[in-house]
This record gives C-alpha cells, structure tokens and sequence, in this order.
C-alpha cells in the first residue's frame, strides 16, 4: 500500500499546530465549528476498531475503524501510514451529542500480505486527531486463511468388549484459524446428548467410557475451518460380546432299557450367544455319564394244578400262576389263561347240565319245561313293561327325548383320535387291497393323479363346473395320499401338508367301497386370470376318483397363506375344469347351497360332493392385503472350498406343504436348519423383498464383494404359490481355526418391518446346533378307517343326529347346534342337506383334529341345554333349489 510522503505529513502537522495557536478572540461561528470537531476538551474516542481479519482465498478483507471527536482518521500498517488515497471516508454529526463522527475504511488485499516479511503477522492500527490531540486503536492482524488436506492423526478401527472402553484419537489437518473438529457415527452427527460419550477437546479424542452393542459402527472425524471442511478416514468399531454356557439341562434318561448304557446332558453358548465376533465358550457343550437300568423280566407260568372233582355240572378245572417267574421291572405279563375248565363226562351232559343216564322219562320233563318256560315269559314281558314306562317317563322329562346334554357321557364315551405307526399303516394299507370288497370301486382304474399345465388359467363362473369328464394334463404330483373307503368312512392325510379329508360315517353306501386318493399339483399363479389381480393362496389340491357317489358331503381341510385378520381379501375356492382353466365354486364370504367354506386364521375347511381339483385363490382389496411367508435360513459347508460355508435363505407361503419343499431338498444337500423358522406379513403395496447379511465377524470371515444385500422383486414374491425363493451368501473364514459362525439375516419389505434371522453355528461339526426339521418320511401316516377315524363315537353322533335334526317344542334344533359350535353363516347350506346336524359334526370333527377339542362339544351341548326359548328362524332348501344351483355353476 502506498505511503504519504514526508512533504504531506509536514503540511498537516503545520495545520494543527497553527489551529492551536490561532487568536482567542474568533468570532462565533468559528467558535460553534471549532466546538463540532472536538475543542470541548476531550480526546478522540473510538467507536469501532479494526478487529482481526482472514483473507480467504484472493478475496481481499476490509478494516474499518470509527471515532468522535475526530478532524481526521488514518491508518498505519506495519509501522507505516497508508496513503491517502486509499482511505475511503464519511463523516456525520450525531444527533444526541451534536459532535462530528468519522468512519475510515481500507482494503488489505492477500498479495500485500504475502508480500510482508516481518517477525510478526501482518498488523493495522487506526490513528485519530483532534484539536487536543491524538488517539490509537488497537492493533488488527490479517492472516491469509488455509486448512491443510492430511489428517496429522486418523482415528483407527478397533473390536472392543461390551461394557469397554473405546478412545479414538483424532489429530486435524494444520490451519488458520485452528480447525474445529465434529465427529460422525455412520455418516449422521454423532450426538454428545447421552453422558457416556465425551469428547476431549484439548486433543478432539472421542472417548466411550462403556460400550454398548449399539456402539458398533463407522466413525470418521471432521475438521472444518472458514476455508474448507476435511474428513478422515472412517474407523470402524465393533463392539462384541464373548459367548457365556446357559444352564445344564436335566440327563436324559438311558438310551439302554436293559443293563449299562449311557446318558447324557449339554448346554448351549446363548447366555449370551457370542455376537460380532465374540470368543466362544470354552468347554464341552455335552457331557456324557453312564447309567445302569434294571433289566425286565417277563413273566412266567408255573405248573398246572391237578384238575377239580367233576362238579354238578359236569365240568371240572386246574389254574396255574404267573410266578415262574414273577414279571418284574415293568415286564410283560403271561400271555394266556390262569384257569383251565372242560367237561368232565365226555360229552355225556344233557342240556340242563344233567347226566344222561340220570334223565327222566320224555312226558315229566315236557311238564316241567312248560311251568318253566310260562313262567320266564311273564317274566321278560314284565320287564319290557317296565322298560317302555321309564322311557317315556324320561321322555316326558326331558327336552330333547334323548339325553345327549350328559357331558360326562359324552366325554366318556368318546374316543382319542391318534394315527398309527408307520409300520402299521403300510400293514393296512396293504391289508386294504387284499380285503377289498367285490363293489370296490373304481375296479381297474389306477387313482388319478394328473395334474394341470403351465398355461392353466382361472376364470369366473361357467360351464360343466361338476361335469365328471375333467381334462386333466398328465403330471406326476409331489404328494399324495390312496386309501379304500367304505360305509364306516375314514380320514385321508398327505403328511406334513396341512391337507386332509374326512368321509363321514354313511357317506358311501352300504356294501360298496371306493378306492379315493387325495394328490397336491403345482400350479403357476402367473396364469390364475387374465388380468394378474388373483394369485394362489393354497396348493391346488385333488381328490377322486371321478364319478365317486356320495350319501354325504366330504371335508377336506386345505392350508393356506392369507392374512385374513382385516378384510383386504376376496378369497374364492375354485375348481379346475376344462381346457386348462380354473372357475369359480363360490366366494367365502357369500351365501352358497353347492358347497360350504369355513376360513380360519391358516386352515380353509370345505364341504364338498364332487370330486376334482381345487385351490383356494385371493384377489387383493388393497395394499394392505398380505399373505404370510416362512422364513428359514439353512446352511452347508462347500465341498469346493474346504474354508467355504454356503449360507440359503428361504422366503416361501407359509403353508407346511411350502415348507415341506424345502425341507426336502435340504435334506437331500446335507442343509442343516440354523434357525427356528418364522413368519413374516408380506404385503401388496408392490414394494421389493430385500435380503441381506449382516454382523459377520470380519477378523474371521469374508465374503464375496456386492452380495451382502440381494432382493426379490414384487412380482417373484407375489405369485411364488408354493415354490420357494432362495438367496445364498457364500462365506470364506481366513482359517481352519475358526470354527463358529455367528451373523443375522436380515429380510423385510421393502417401507416395511424387519425379521431378523439369528445364525450361530459351527462349521466344523455337522451335527452341532443343528435345528431339526421334519421331512415327509417323518410322518408317513395316510389313512385311517371306521371308528378310529372319529372322536365322536357313532352312537353318539346318531343320538345327537336324531335329537337336532327336529326342532323340538323349545326351538332347539341344528341351527342352535351351528351357533354354539360357531359356525353360524351360511346356514342354507345345511337346510339343504338330508341330515343337517350329521353334516355341522363332520365339520367340526374336521375343524377341531386334537383330541382335547371333545371338551368343547361337551360344553357346546351344555350350553345348548340351558337355553331357553330360543328364537329360532326356519331355514328350507328345496332339491329344486339346490339343482339349480348346481346348474349355474355347470
């Protein structure tokens, strides 16, 4: 900047000299104008002063300094004045005091700066006169701004134990002014709020004095000044936890019955389980101890006694006892009768137990035999009197003209309903063929088990709904189910699907069976209706043979996959008809006489007469219709890579026969089920499923770079019907020595909840936190026949048939039945059948398959028998209806 010269600076201190020697005697205004500029005796004041400045890239900065009284203002730089010239001043008088106030600015640019070599930073200063005198400010420096781009000390990733300390050191980048330092926590302002997160600021370390598992994340550090922000390299924490043994549990009992064997008890590492890398427990996680059983002995029999003395009726005994030896130790009893009888005369007893040569002539005995036999006659005939008079005197006194409201009678006289074992059913299976009646039917034909196309589509209400001839494309099913059926009925299972039938007792005629079979096809619900807004809620399942004639309605319960808490859905059951396409039977939520749908939170019960293919399909009211997936995370060494572990992670309809699937080709792989299975809400709203792995211990393990997240579409989950979705994570551990795998799998809709798949394994022993999952060969129980097929046995469903298939004078018939069993829609539906309550049963045996359920019809009937005066609503149902019915739908 450019100076005065000396010539300048004489002429104006000669000025202010002269003006302080000037005469006393000055007129007036010179006087008031003397006053205005500071001869009231005081010395120029200041009002604002330059303050230190930053010059910021090239932009110069401006110093401006501010005082009253003041002739004049300059600035002094470095020790030298600032020409004039570059001064830029105003002046104004202020108002309260009337005194003259002046404001001097100048600009210092950054090459004057750069250009000053000084010992110290560059420095501005503002001098100011007055009539008495002069005044200085305070010294202003001007720095040239900067923020150097490397860290001096980058913070440094660390593992830490939960409830550890963490403390990492951040060093800014050299700069003017010193940089103030900010810290993130997965890019997102790290908040200092909670009082176990400090910052030093001395040194900018962040401190955690008590980890927790939510520490665990990416910190960087970010220096930031007036010229730029800097960021550091991102530290990442991990916060583990070290796994702890849960509790023993009790000893198994001894895998002997008989002699020395071996029990044994273990203990998991889940108290806690490790996380994030966490140590393993040490130690044996089964202990094993041997064990002594006392072995059975069966029993024995001893000698025959000597036979009795030939009693008066010509018989004579011995007996023998068990004690040769004694059963002991919960052995088996002797087989076999204790006592022994046989006639002693060699056959020579008469029929009133006489000996022959002791009977007397033929006219004396037929004399005694006639008073004999009148008088047994009088005696049954008064007895039969007797009977009919205390049945119509409890006729009289109950409701019902039969007690069925008895719930202890009920209850004792019902029976559990169990399967029996794999061995015995293929033995009745078997036993089936060779024992089928000559009206066994179909005679010669093989049970139908075609199944439908690709292209197979579904449609609404046509023709030849219940037409026997059905197109059916050849295709063999996953599952089925045969079994031979008669008037006694029976119940046909296909294991582990959730699919079921129950014919009812009297259902098939008399003297004729059927061979039936049940099968499950695969149906693709890209093709379920033109427009894509309906999609398969269940398997499409068969049932046969065509041409079945039935007395009764069948049951067939059907697994499904709707969320059926809100109504979101149109749910349909539709049958497969000709050329490849699907109509609709009815809607669950209307009133039909054809067929009868009852729909619970998993399971669809169905009353049908027509053989043929069905499934159950929806059509979505909004976005808020979901159906539920099962989620299940499986895993396997890979055989090409020794340090390889293959995580597969399921997404299918949570139905057991989806799942079934899976668990199949698991097996076959050598999978091993890591996780309880769970179930997750997925919803219309056409969002994706991502799923993705997380917490994978990275001191221990790698894996394949952009594959820790992978998604399916909307559509793919949507229309799956059955089939299962499959992702895999591929992990390599760094070496053999790591042993243990723990991680979470993480799946949600996209917008949507989280479930979280816990994985915590090991890679070394197969059989080692292995969550067993059943297969079809668990459960190979198909069919069961006659009485043990039902709880309630048949005399007791005939008294209940009887009692409220006639409303009675009170009104309490079969639709009081309905309502207390809780089927209490669709009524006409039983109108129209010949025995509605036989049919109400049917369904509930078919609703209620645990043997515990009986309680709730024993207390339904109770209930039934404390009600009084119901109002009952006549309900009809003409064959004609009916019919006609049926011949909408064909």
């Amino acid at each position: 900047m450019g100076q005065f010269s000396g010539g300048c600076y004489l002429s104006f201190f000669i000025f202010v000299l002269l003006g302080s020697q000037a005469p006393t005697t000055l007129a007036r205004g010179q006087r008031g104008e003397a006053l205005q500029h500071g001869q009231s005796g005081t010395l120029p004041h200041f009002l604002e002063e330059p303050v230190d400045a930053y010059i910021v890239k090239s932009n110069p900065i401006k110093l401006q300094c501010q005082a009253r009284p003041a002739l004049q203002i300059f600035f002094k730089c470095n020790g030298e004045w600032v020409h004039q010239s570059q001064h830029m001043s105003q002046e104004h008088t202020d108002l309260t005091t009337g005194l003259k106030i002046r404001e001097v600015m100048i600009n210092v640019s950054r090459q004057q700066v750069e250009d000053f070599h000084g010992p110290e930073d560059y420095w501005c200063l503002c001098v100011a006169w007055s009539h008495l005198g002069t005044s200085k400010s305070r010294k202003a420096t001007v720095r040239i701004a900067y923020l150097r781009k490397n860290f001096e000390q980058d913070p440094q990733g660390t593992e830490v134990p939960l409830n550890g300390m963490i403390v990492l050191h951040c060093r800014p980048p050299e700069g003017v002014p010193v940089a103030e330092v900010d810290w993130l926590k997965n890019e997102e302002n790290l908040s200092f709020d909670d009082g176990n997160i400090m910052e030093k600021k001395v040194d900018h370390n962040l401190i955690i004095s008590e980890a927790r598992l939510s520490d665990s994340g990416n910190y960087t550090c970010v220096a930031s000044n007036i010229v730029a922000k800097r960021r550091s390299a991102t530290a990442t924490v991990i916060v583990y936890v070290n796994g702890g043994w849960s509790s023993w549990t009790d000893w198994s009992p001894c895998n002997v019955r008989c002699g020395r064997g071996v029990q044994k008890r273990s203990r998991t590492c889940t108290n806690p389980a490790p996380l994030n890398g966490g140590a393993f427990c040490e130690g044996m996680s089964v202990q094993k101890s041997t064990c002594n059983t006392v072995c059975p002995v069966d029993g024995g029999w001893g000698e025959w006694s000597e036979w009795s003395a030939c009693s008066s009726d010509c018989e004579r005994q011995r007996s023998r006892e068990c004690t040769a030896p004694e059963p002991k130790h919960g052995g088996r009893l002797c087989d076999g009768v204790a006592v022994a009888t046989e006639n002693c005369t060699g056959g020579l007893c008469t029929q009133n137990r006489k000996l022959l040569h002791d009977a007397k002539p033929q006219g004396v005995e037929n004399s005694s035999d006639v008073a004999l036999y009148s008088g047994l006659a009088a005696g049954v005939v008064t007895v039969v009197l007797l009977i009919v008079a205390v049945t119509l005197y409890r006729r009289s006194q109950s409701e019902y003209g039969v007690d069925v409201i008895d719930s202890s009678a009920l209850t004792g006289g019902f029976q559990s309903f169990s399967f029996k074992t794999s061995r015995q059913g293929v033995t009745e299976r078997a036993e089936y063929h060779v024992m089928s009646h000559p009206q066994t039917f179909p005679r010669g034909l093989a049970p139908d088990y075609r199944g439908v196309a690709v292209g197979t589509t579904l449609g609404r209400r046509g023709k030849n709904l219940f037409s026997p001839h059905v197109s059916l494309t050849p295709r063999l099913p996953l599952h089925r189910a045969t079994a031979v059926f008669g008037h006694a009925g029976g119940r046909l299972v296909v294991p582990n699907t959730g699919i079921s039938l129950l014919v009812p007792h009297g259902g098939i005629a008399e003297d004729t069976t059927w061979e039936m079979y049940m099968s499950i096809n695969q149906e693709d619900s890209s093709t379920v209706s033109d427009d894509g807004s309906e999609i398969f809620l269940s398997p499409a399942v068969t049932y046969g043979p065509p041409g079945l004639d039935l007395s009764y309605p069948i049951a067939m319960t059907i697994a499904h996959c709707a969320e059926v808490a809100a109504d979101n859905w149109t749910i349909r059951l539709k049958r497969h008809i000709q050329d490849n396409k699907w109509e609709e039977v009815m809607s669950v939520n209307e009133e039909s006489t054809s067929c009868y749908c009852l729909l619970e939170a998993q399971k669809c019960h169905v009353l049908l007469e027509h053989p043929g293919r069905y499934a159950l399909v929806g059509e979505p009211l909004n976005q808020e219709a979901g159906k539920r997936l099962r989620l299940a995370v499986f895993g396997s060494p890979d055989a090409s890579n020794s340090l390889g572990f293959t995580l597969r992670v399921y997404c299918v309809d949570d139905t057991p026969h989806a799942f079934q699937e899976v668990a199949v080709g698991e097996r076959s792989r050598g999978g091993r089920l890591l996780e309880e299975p769970k179930m997750m809400l997925f919803k219309a709203n056409t969002f994706s499923l991502q799923v993705s792995i997380q917490d994978v211990p990275q001191l221990l393990w790698s894996i394949k770079p952009f594959t820790t997240c992978q998604e399916f579409s909307f559509s793919q989950v949507w229309a799956s019907n059955q089939h299962p979705l499959q992702c895999a994570f591929t992990l390599e551990r760094y070496s053999h020595s790591s042993s243990q795998l723990s991680c979470k799998i993480s799946i949600r809709q996209v917008t949507g909840k989280e479930q979280i798949l816990q994985v915590y394994t090991s890679v070394v022993e197969n059989e080692k936190g292995v969550v067993p999952f059943f297969t079809q060969s668990d459960c190979t129980i198909t069919s069961q026949t006659g009485s043990r097929a039902f709880k309630i046995p048949l005399s007791i469903r005939q008294r209940i048939s009887t009692t409220f298939d006639t409303a009675n004078a009170n009104g309490k018939d079969w639709q009081l039945l309905a309502q207390k069993l809780h089927i209490d829609r669709n009524l006409c539906y039983f109108a129209c059948q010949e025995s509605p309550s036989s049919v109400i049963l049917t369904l509930w045996e078919a609703q209620h398959p645990d043997s515990g359920d009986l309680d709730s019809l024993a207390s339904a009937l109770e209930e039934i028998s404390k009600v009084h005066s119901p109002k009952a609503v006549s309900l009809s149902c003409s064959k004609e209806e009916r019919d006609s019915e049926f011949t909408k739908l064909a």
